[in-house]
C-alpha cells in the first residue's frame, strides 16, 4: 500500500506519550529575506511542458514551472532577496495548481517538471549563495489519493475539511493522531528532506495538526538536520496558539496574519497612527518569531489597498518596505510585491506575474533598502527600542556589537519631528537613504523630523563637525573655474579683435 515507511509505528505511538524535546531555534533564520512563490502562477519557462494549461481559466494551471524561476533567480538576487520559498511541488490530481490536492506524496508534480528539474532548481538557488525552502502540506490530500481506497487506511481520514478555502475543497483530511497515518506522514517529510537537499519547509496549517504530531515530526527533522529552517503557516489567525506551537516544538518562525492586516491598514491611507503597528508587534511577546508579510495569494493585494485611496505607489511601497526590512524578525516578500502588482481578490492575486511591467524607482528603492537591511546587522539582529511617535510619524532604534541605527517612517500628509534626549552629546545621525543630518541642539537633544510620507535610516556616529578640508577643496575648484571662464573670456575677446585688425584694408 505505501510507497515506503522508515518510521516505526511504535516509535510514532511514543509521541503521545511525552513531549518531545525542543531544539534551540535557528537563529539564521531572523536574517533572511523570504520570497514566496506559487509555482504554477509564476513564470513558464519551459514550454515543452504541455499538460493542462489553460490560462483562461482561473482555476486551471497556467503554466508556471522550475525553470521558470530558474529564469528569474538572478533578479531576485539583485533585490536582496536570500531565501525562495516555494509552493508544493508533489504530484496534484487535475488542476490543482496550488499543490494542496496531492495524488502522490512521493512524486513531483509533472506540471512543473521533473525531480531532475527540481534538484537543478535547488543546485541554481545555492550557487547563488541563497536558500531553498518547500510548502509541505501535513493535514490533506486529494479525494482521488489512492489512499483513501485503500482497506489498510480506511481509519486514516476525518472527512472533508470544514472550510472556505478553496484550495481545501477536493481533500481529505488526515487523522494524524492515528499513529499509522502520522508515521506515513513523517516519512514524507523526512523523504523530501533527504532527496531534495532543501533548506528548510513551510509547514501548512501547522495548527491544524496534533500538537503532538508537530512535536515529533519537527523533533525528526531537526535531528537529521539542526539547520532545516521549520516555519509554520498557521490557518487561524490566533498569536497565542502560535506561541505555544513555538514553544513547545522546534518550530524556527510563524506567520502572523493579524500584524499583517494591520501593516497593509496603515500603510494603505496617510496620516494612520504608525504607532498602531508598534502595538500590534509588541503584543505577539516574542515579535522576531514571527515573519513580516503585508500581501497573499488568497486576499486583495496592497497595491489594491493603497490606491483605492488615491496613494502614490512609490510612497506607499517605500512606508511598508521600510518598516519590514528594519524591525526586528525575518521578512516575507509575496511574488509580484516588486512590480507591484494588482489584485483585487484571490484570482486576480494568483495571476502569473507580469514582469515585462514594473516601476523602476520602486525596483530601485526595494534594491536599497534590501541593500542596507543585508549591510548592517544592527537591523537584522539588533536590540529594538521605541523613541517615540508623533502623529503618524514613527522613530526607533536598532542597536547591535556598538553599531546604532536610528529609523523613521512619516506616514502622515505633513512634516514632523520628534526630540530625543537619549543621544551622548557630541554625536550625530547621519542619514543613508536621503543624506539627512541631525545635530546636537542647544537644548541639548536631538530633532529628528522628515517631509511627509517619507523614511530615513540614519547611522549613528561621532559629529564631525563643519569638514573645512572638504570646503576649501570645493571652494578651490569653484575658484579654479571662475578663472578659467574669465581667461577663456579674454582669450576670445582678443581674438575676435585681431580678427577685426585683420579684416581692415
Amino acid at each position: 500500500m505505501f510507497k515506503k515507511i522508515s518510521i516505526g509505528i511504535a516509535a510514532v505511538i511514543s509521541m503521545f506519550m511525552w513531549q518531545a524535546p525542543v531544539h534551540a531555534q535557528n537563529e539564521d533564520i531572523h536574517n533572511e529575506v523570504f520570497y514566496e512563490i506559487l509555482i504554477d502562477r509564476f513564470n513558464n519557462g519551459d514550454t515543452s511542458i504541455e499538460g493542462e494549461i489553460d490560462i483562461d481559466d482561473p482555476d486551471h494551471y497556467h503554466g508556471g514551472d522550475f525553470q521558470g524561476i530558474i529564469n528569474h533567480l538572478d533578479e531576485l538576487k539583485d533585490l536582496g532577496i536570500t531565501t525562495i520559498s516555494v509552493s508544493p511541488i508533489m504530484d496534484n490530481k487535475e488542476n490543482g495548481y496550488h499543490g494542496y490536492w496531492v495524488d502522490d506524496f512521493y512524486q513531483v508534480n509533472p506540471q512543473f517538471g521533473t525531480m531532475e528539474d527540481f534538484e537543478r532548481l535547488v543546485s541554481e538557488v545555492h550557487d547563488r549563495d541563497m536558500k531553498i525552502t518547500m510548502d509541505l502540506v501535513l493535514n490533506y490530500a486529494a479525494d482521488t489519493n489512492p489512499l483513501t481506497e485503500d482497506a489498510d487506511s480506511e481509519d486514516w481520514w476525518q472527512g472533508t475539511p470544514d472550510t472556505d478555502n478553496a484550495w481545501l475543497s477536493d481533500t481529505v483530511q488526515f487523522d494524524l493522531t492515528n499513529p499509522e497515518a502520522a508515521a506515513y506522514m513523517v516519512d514524507v517529510a523526512l523523504y523530501w528532506q533527504e532527496e531534495t537537499d532543501v533548506d528548510g519547509f513551510n509547514l501548512q496549517d501547522v495548527d491544524v495538526a496534533p500538537q503532538a504530531f508537530i512535536e515529533e515530526l519537527t523533533a525528526s527533522l531537526k535531528e537529521n538536520d539542526s539547520d532545516f529552517y521549520l516555519i509554520g503557516d498557521a490557518a487561524a489567525a490566533d498569536t497565542e496558539e502560535a506561541e505555544q506551537l513555538l514553544e513547545s516544538t522546534s518550530l524556527d518562525l510563524m506567520n502572523n496574519p493579524d500584524l499583517n492586516q494591520v501593516l497593509s491598514e496603515t500603510f494603505a491611507d496617510s496620516d494612520r497612527d504608525v504607532s498602531a503597528i508598534y502595538d500590534a508587534w509588541e503584543e505577539q511577546g516574542s515579535p522576531t518569531d514571527f515573519y513580516k508579510q503585508i500581501d497573499g495569494f488568497q486576499q486583495e493585494r496592497f497595491t489594491n489597498a493603497f490606491s483605492e485611496n488615491q496613494r502614490n505607489a512609490l510612497t506607499a511601497w517605500t512606508l511598508a518596505l521600510t518598516y519590514m526590512y528594519t524591525t526586528p524578525g525575518a521578512t516575507m516578500v509575496t511574488q509580484g510585491t516588486e512590480l507591484p502588482m494588482y489584485g483585487m481578490d484571490a484570482e486576480e492575486s494568483q495571476r502569473l506575474v507580469p514582469f515585462n511591467s514594473g516601476d523602476e524607482d520602486l525596483k530601485e528603492f526595494h534594491k536599497r533598502i534590501a541593500s542596507l537591511h543585508n549591510e548592517f546587522p544592527s537591523l537584522r539582529l539588533g536590540d529594538f527600542e521605541y523613541v517615540g511617535s508623533e502623529a503618524s510619524l514613527l522613530v526607533f532604534r536598532r542597536s547591535y556589537e556598538g553599531e546604532e541605527m536610528y529609523v523613521a517612517i512619516n506616514n502622515g500628509s505633513e512634516s514632523a519631528y520628534i526630540d530625543t534626549d537619549n543621544i551622548a552629546s557630541g554625536m550625530q545621525l547621519t542619514g543613508i537613504l536621503e543624506d539627512n543630518l541631525v545635530r546636537e541642539n542647544e537644548e541639548g537633544s536631538y530633532r529628528i523630523g522628515i517631509p511627509r510620507e517619507s523614511v530615513e535610516v540614519y547611522r549613528l556616529e561621532e559629529d564631525k563637525g563643519i569638514n573645512w578640508l572638504f570646503i576649501g577643496f570645493i571652494a578651490t575648484v569653484l575658484l579654479l573655474f571662475v578663472v578659467a571662464v574669465v581667461l577663456l573670456k579674454r582669450k576670445q575677446k582678443l581674438r575676435e579683435r585681431q580678427e577685426n585688425d585683420n579684416s581692415i584694408p
